[in-house]
């Protein structure tokens, strides 16, 4: 009776701890999902499905009669999970307080160790901690709460992951310019063809031909311009500019192409950044362009808000409008290289943009907001004198 009781409250105590455990690797999963950590997914998925085949082990295995407890090997029930264990690819740690066991044969491979990990890093031991060093390799440490200090460490290579992460992007690069070209060259030849038939029929419709080919021929050139220039931007140059300077030149920018159809409020701080001027103009033209159309397009009152300050931590710049906003399944697209929700745009305007903001050290973001409204970010110095002003672009 007593060993039976005994039997009763360790699975009783197993299944609570599998529940905790299933529930933390499936929010682990989740998390990952969206984020697109994929080894982190792939781990947790792993571990999930270690512990559903541990349960149903112990389900199947919980009708057999009961033996006295002197009988049975002492590491009986550790071997279906050791086994388990073992063939996970990603390193799995058991912490306990300050030291840390390894669990399988990718953790005795990466810490040289069949059991206790000597020295132990602090960062395992830190439950603050979420990045490992180790031997010139950076990983990710994704732990799950096992009761008390006891904690189940899953170790992702963040190397392998930006690897994988640019492979995605590379592929993805290949196949949109394997379909623009292809869109492109397909009616080309279709034109070619006809011009040539025309041609020697003496048919009338050949200069309309010629005129359509032309116009095609254009197209597909401005689109591998565009990719040129994407796929070649030069290391910023950067130098102090003054922000009120920056602001005056993507002012009168802004009235020679909309003139008075579309109104632009400015805020600018009287301060100076450092900044490659070109780079950086070309991107703020970008957004400010993207912006006066969706106004536009929107309808009256048409209006542009242009806020630019500058303090000791960096430079943030907003543009908004008073367009309709951007669809939410558009939203997390908008930055990819040629995607364009209008029908003669390129694509690129926002990728470049980003992609200038990123090489300045900074980011350029789409807030989480009604109205639309994008935020670029450069951690960069600047000095000066503290004062904003507001003001309309000039006529």
């Amino acid at each position: 009776m007593a060993y039976s009781a005994a039997v009763r409250r360790r699975r009783a105590i197993g299944a609570l701890v599998s529940g905790v455990v299933l529930a933390g690797a499936g929010a682990i999963l989740l998390v990952a999902w969206q984020a697109g950590w994929w080894a982190t997914a792939f781990g947790s998925a792993l571990c999930i499905l270690w512990i559903v085949g541990l349960d149903c082990w112990s389900a199947l295995r919980g009708g057999a009669p009961a033996m006295p407890a002197d009988s049975i090997p002492s590491d009986a029930d550790a071997m279906p999970l050791l086994a388990l264990l073992d063939q996970v690819p990603v390193p799995l740690v058991r912490i306990d307080g300050s030291g840390a066991r390894v669990l399988n044969r990718a953790g005795r491979h990466l810490f040289g160790t069949d059991d206790r990990i000597l020295p132990t890093p602090p960062e395992l031991v830190d439950p603050a901690a979420d990045r490992l060093r180790h031997e010139g390799r950076a990983w990710r440490i994704s732990a799950v709460a096992m009761g008390g200090a006891r904690r189940l460490a899953v170790l992702i290579d963040v190397d392998a992951e930006e690897r994988a992460a640019e492979g995605r992007a590379s592929d993805e690069m290949i196949d949109i310019l394997g379909h623009e070209l292809l869109n492109g060259l397909s009616p080309i030849v279709s034109l070619a063809d006809s011009a040539v038939t025309a041609a020697a029929r003496g048919d009338a419709m050949l200069p309309d031909i010629l005129s359509t080919l032309a116009r095609r021929i254009e197209g597909l050139e401005g689109f591998t311009r565009a990719y040129r220039t994407l796929s070649r931007l030069p290391d910023p140059v950067v130098a102090p500019v003054s922000l009120r300077d920056l602001g005056d030149d993507l002012a009168r920018l802004f009235a020679s192409r909309f003139g008075d159809a579309v109104t632009l409020i400015m805020t600018v701080s009287d301060r100076t950044a450092t900044m490659d001027r070109d780079q950086l103009t070309q991107a703020l033209w970008a957004l400010l362009q993207n912006a006066a159309e969706a106004a536009v397009a929107a309808g009256p009152p048409c209006r542009v808000d242009l806020n630019m300050a500058a303090d000791d931590q960096g430079l943030t710049i907003r543009i908004g409008d008073t367009g309709h906003g951007i669809a939410a399944p558009d939203r997390a697209r908008i930055f990819r290289p040629f995607f364009t929700t209008k029908p003669n745009g390129s694509g690129i305007g926002l990728s470049l943009a980003r992609r200038i903001a990123r090489a300045h050290g900074g980011d350029l973001s789409l807030l989480p907001t009604a109205r639309t409204m994008f935020e670029l970010h450069l951690a960069t110095s600047s000095a000066g004198v503290p004062h904003s002003s507001t003001k309309q672009r000039p006529d």
